[in-house]
C-alpha cells in the first residue's frame, strides 16, 4: 500500500538543548504550523558535548534510554536549533527509517546536509538548495498575534500618554559588554528623548541586564509616566511590541531586533561596546532597509512593511514536506520522483 499523501504535518517535536533563544525560535515556527507539538531537550554530557555538533550522541541518551529525547514513535516532522542537537537530529532522521522530515533553524555548522531543511537568518553565510535565508528571524509574535494584543485593553499601558516607546533592554553576552560609559549614553540618551520629545517609555530589561543600568532604568521609570517591567508574570513584552509608536532596542539581541521589525514601527538600536562580524552585516540589512535608526538620536515615526520570517519559513516547510511525501510515495510505489523536497 502506498504511503498516505500529506501535505501538512500531524505530529511536530522541538529539539533543543534548553536555551531560551532557540526554544522561542523553534516555537513561533511550530505554533504557525498548527500541529501538536511536544518539546524535547538534549543535555550531552562530557565528553559527547565536546564534539557537538557532530556526535556521537550521548550514550545515557540513546533512544531505548528511560527519559532519552529522542525516543519514539518518531513524528513527521522535528523542527530543531542549537549545535548540541545536530547530531540527534541525524540519529532520529535514520531510525525513523528517513520518514521523519526535519528542520533546523540556524546554521549547524556542519554544512547544509545536517537537515531536510535548514533556515538561515540573512548575515549567515551557509547557502544551498535546502538552505532558506530570511533578513530577520522566526519568532511567536505574528500580525494576527499583535493585532488581538493592540486590541487588548490594558490599564497601565492604555493610560501612558503618546507617542509610547517601548524599551527593550538586553545585556553582556558572548560578543557585547555594556561598560559603565555605555550605561549613562543608554540611560542619558532616554532621559533626553524624554525630555525633548516628551515619550513615554514601556521598559523591559534581562537577566544579563547588568545591575547598575537595570537600577537606572527603574529609577527613570518612577521619574515620570513610564513603565518599567520588575520580571513579575504575565510578561508585557508582547503588548510592548504591539502598542508602541516607534521601539529602542539594544544591539545584543538579534532576536528582539527581529521581533521588533514585525512591527512596522520605527526601530532605534542602541550599540553598545563589542559586536560581531554577523551581527554588523544583521544591522546593515535592515538600515538599508530604512528599519532601523541609531540610538541615541531623534525620534523617528517613519513606517515600513513589517518584517517577518515566519510565515516566509512555514511556508517554505509546508511546501518541502508535501513534496518530501510526495517522493516517498513515488519512491514505494516504483515511479520516479519529479518533485524537489529539498533533501
Amino acid at each position: 500500500m502506498p504511503l498516505s499523501l500529506e501535505k501538512t504535518p500531524s505530529s511536530l517535536w522541538i529539539l533543543t538543548d534548553g536555551k531560551a533563544g532557540d526554544v522561542a525560535q523553534c516555537r513561533g515556527v511550530a505554533e504557525a504550523l498548527g500541529a501538536p507539538f511536544e518539546e524535547r531537550q538534549v543535555a550531552p554530557r562530557a565528553p559527547f558535548s565536546w564534539f557537538m555538533p557532530f556526535g556521537p550522541i550521548d550514550l545515557r541518551e540513546r533512544e531505548t534510554c528511560p527519559g532519552s529525547p529522542i525516543a519514539p514513535p518518531y513524528p513527521d516532522i522535528v523542527i530543531a536549533s542549537g549545535r548540541r542537537t545536530v547530531a540527534y537530529l541525524r540519529r532520529v532522521k535514520r531510525l525513523s527509517g528517513g520518514r521523519t522530515f526535519t528542520v533546523f533553524l540556524k546554521d549547524p555548522r556542519t554544512g547544509p546536509d545536517a537537515a531536510d531543511l535548514i533556515w538561515v537568518p540573512e548575515h549567515d553565510k551557509l547557502r544551498g538548495r535546502n538552505v532558506l535565508v530570511t533578513p530577520t528571524s522566526p519568532h511567536r509574535f505574528s500580525a494576527a498575534q499583535l493585532a488581538e494584543l493592540r486590541r487588548q485593553q490594558t490599564a497601565d499601558v492604555d493610560s501612558l500618554p503618546r507617542p509610547r516607546v517601548a524599551v527593550l533592554v538586553g545585556g553582556d553576552s558572548r560578543h557585547h559588554r555594556f561598560s559603565e560609559d555605555d550605561q549613562s549614553r543608554l540611560l542619558n540618551g532616554l532621559r533626553e528623548l524624554a525630555h525633548t520629545a516628551n515619550v513615554h517609555f514601556m521598559i523591559t530589561a534581562s537577566r544579563r541586564t547588568p545591575a547598575g543600568l537595570a537600577y537606572g532604568l527603574a529609577g527613570l521609570a518612577k521619574s515620570g509616566d513610564h513603565l518599567y517591567w520588575t520580571g513579575e508574570e504575565p510578561n508585557p513584552y508582547g503588548l510592548y511590541l504591539a502598542k508602541a509608536d516607534a521601539i529602542i532596542a539594544t544591539a545584543d539581541s538579534t532576536n528582539m531586533i527581529g521581533e521588533a521589525t514585525a512591527t512596522g514601527k520605527p526601530v532605534h538600536v542602541f550599540e553598545p561596546g563589542g559586536g560581531h562580524d554577523k551581527i554588523t552585516r544583521f544591522l546593515g540589512t535592515l538600515r538599508r532597509l530604512g528599519v532601523i535608526h541609531p540610538f541615541p538620536g531623534p525620534l523617528k515615526t517613519t513606517t515600513y512593511e513589517p518584517i517577518d520570517a515566519t510565515p516566509v519559513i512555514v511556508q517554505r516547510i509546508l511546501s518541502d514536506f508535501s513534496a518530501f511525501r510526495q517522493n516517498q510515495n513515488n519512491a514505494q510505489m516504483g515511479q520516479p520522483g519529479h518533485a524537489n523536497a529539498g533533501t
